[in-house]
């Protein structure tokens, strides 16, 4: 059965998944780049970066297995991009170059129409107007059986949340406060929704928590 997946997401210890201010020059908000110190290290980033290297062990683990059997991809407008209200015109094409790490169709949520993009490698970006049911239901049916993973941002998770559709959570905790930003578990009852914390493995810079629905 196909599940929506959430993986490396990773929050601060005061629960921000970004920081305050976030700008084309900071995307991750003032302090959010520190959240990421365990994921640049390993073996799987670094070969998204393009730079070779990386560690491997719990980490690169995890890393790794968040790209394992996914079809397809969700995203949130702003973690496409810094450009908001209405396309100016059609040079934005994400923060990844000519060939983004996805690999599969993108599905990116938004208010503003926009024709598809296709990439390098596969990875196609489609944009969608008509809310986060219809993107499920085309990322789905374009997964090809495969799970569907949210590559956020907070805003986009907590909407999925908040509808009972997400099936699992990696979460990533990193040892950072961050103060303010976009909260991931504020006005949340994960519990209600039916949801419970199945393991949790303390590694370096993080501790990785997942989080999955109760059947």
């Amino acid at each position: 059965m196909q599940k929506l997946r959430v993986e490396s997401f990773t929050i601060s210890i005061d629960g921000f998944g970004a920081g305050p201010n976030q700008s084309l020059e900071n995307p991750m908000g003032t302090g959010g780049h520190g959240l990421h110190k365990w994921a640049f290290t390993t073996k799987t980033f670094q070969k998204i970066l393009g730079t070779g290297g990386g560690e491997t062990g719990i980490n690169n683990d995890f890393a790794e297995r968040g790209f394992s059997n996914i079809g397809a991809w969700i995203m949130g407008r702003n973690m496409f991009g810094p450009v908001r209200d209405s396309w100016p015109d059609d040079n934005w094409k994400g923060w990844w170059g000519d060939n983004p790490p996805y690999h599969t169709p993108v599905f990116v949520l938004t208010n503003h129409p926009r024709k598809s993009i296709e990439m390098e490698g596969g990875t196609v970006f489609h944009f969608v107007t008509d809310g986060i049911h219809s993107a499920l239901e085309r990322a789905f049916e374009s997964a090809n059986g495969k799970d569907v993973r949210i590559g956020g941002g907070a805003a986009t998770i907590r909407q999925y949340l908040k509808a009972g559709l997400i099936d699992e959570m990696h979460i990533v905790i990193s040892p950072v406060l961050l103060g303010s930003g976009e909260s991931l578990f504020a006005d949340i009852d994960l519990v209600s929704h039916g949801y419970k914390c199945t393991e949790s493995v303390p590694a370096q810079y993080a501790t990785h928590c997942i989080i999955k629905k109760s059947q």
